[in-house]
């Protein structure tokens, strides 16, 4: 079986990583238009048989053509503006596409492509790494197991395991992904009702063990992805919030209401400007990238009958392998991106067509594949009067 994995960066690396050890996949092919990101993925992996490196850009269409055509499985950790032309090029060469998501409006449009795919014989899931992705298959686990559920709390963050005053954060994938989580708005499921609400609002407290104690939580966009529509009519509540250090979000949201995430150029001195493109130079200035990373997760679901409240809570604490140099969020992003690919080359994935990870994932196997990998998610419940 053979793999192509579009993206050398940080994402890619990780999913190319885990297909070469722990997947069915033969042969691994990563392709990316960037000379120095796939040099640096070359010198990761080192001497490897089972891998190769193809230096062509994902836009130009006539190029990759046949790469795709060559692959069994596809998987985009590219950015997520390009899965919508992505998809559309798996399906005419009849292979499986899986990618990152992240983006609600892409992955509607890719859903839109439903009857394409299935006329193909091909799978395509989009929103399959840590939030969108691994989120929604611990929600689906939820519904599948209780039934209608009150409430569901998705909580996630990518944080230093030594933060450093004093901003205590550091960069663990694309800094221009990072200002969408906070540009766009976000979705939440309120009693049947979908609603956009800002991001970097509904503020609240969150606590982990030691060392961790307690944090903040806020919305942010694209983590909820397609849950809404999926379970409007199984969960009455559902939101998704992103973990940080106390006091991120009071120093990070000025520089936002101040428009700094904006991509209209603004005229300095007849130069313009854009001030995202700014704001990303910033960042990889003032932030460091290289640390020890930790992903804090917690998915809290909560079923109310007129006896009692039951609360069924997910908690995964993942660090930085240093074994492997890999991060955290590479980790907790890639791999199930990988075990996605994974069950789609073994049948255990084998209808056609587009399907979100609620949708199709087969739950038991999924974790298992996660245990495997020492992604440790802990379950707990707790009846309440």
């Amino acid at each position: 079986m053979h793999a192509l994995v579009l993206g050398a960066g940080l994402m890619g690396r990780a999913i190319a990583f885990d297909l070469i050890q722990n997947t069915t996949f033969s042969t691994i092919s990563v392709l990316d238009g960037n000379k120095k990101m796939l040099d640096e993925s070359k010198r990761f992996f080192g001497e490897k048989e089972s891998i190769v490196f193809l230096h062509q850009d994902v836009t130009v269409t006539s190029e990759i053509k046949s790469f795709f055509a060559d692959a069994d499985v596809v998987i985009s950790a590219v950015p997520y503006l390009f899965n919508e032309n992505l998809t559309k090029l798996a399906i005419s060469q009849n292979c499986h596409f899986v990618d990152l998501g992240g983006n609600n409006t892409i992955v509607q449009n890719q859903k839109k492509l439903f009857s394409q795919a299935e006329k193909a014989k091909v799978t395509i899931i989009p929103d399959s790494g840590l939030a969108p992705g691994l989120v929604s298959i611990l929600t689906k686990y939820l519904v599948d197991e209780y039934g209608h559920l009150s409430k569901v709390k998705l909580r996630v963050g990518g944080v230093p395991k030594f933060p450093k005053e004093p901003w205590n954060y550091q960069l663990v994938f694309s800094a221009n992904g990072l200002i969408n989580e906070y540009v766009e708005d976000a979705i939440i499921l309120d009693h049947g009702i979908i609603k956009t609400v800002p991001s970097l609002t509904q503020y609240e407290s969150i606590s982990f063990p030691k060392p961790f104690g307690n944090l903040e939580a806020f919305l942010t966009s694209g983590g909820c992805s397609t849950l809404p529509y999926t379970y409007k009519d199984k969960i009455d509540y559902l939101d998704y919030k992103t973990i940080r250090y106390p006091g991120h979000l009071d120093m990070i949201k000025p520089l936002f209401d101040l428009g700094f995430g904006s991509t209209e150029p603004v005229s300095i001195n007849d130069t313009l400007v854009s001030p995202r493109e700014m704001l990303i130079k910033l960042l990889h200035k003032t932030l460091p990238s290289d640390g020890e990373d930790v992903v804090l997760l917690k998915v809290i679901g909560e079923q109310k009958t007129e006896a009692k409240t039951k609360i069924i809570s997910f908690e995964m604490i993942d660090y930085f392998d240093s074994k492997t140099n890999l991060s955290s969020m590479m980790r907790t992003t890639g791999f199930p991106v990988s075990v996605t690919a994974d069950l789609i080359a073994r049948k255990e994935i084998s209808s056609f067509g587009v399907f979100t990870p609620e949708e199709i994932i087969p739950v038991s196997l999924f974790l298992d594949e996660l245990r495997k990998r020492k992604m440790i998610i802990e379950k707990n419940v707790y009846p309440q009067s």
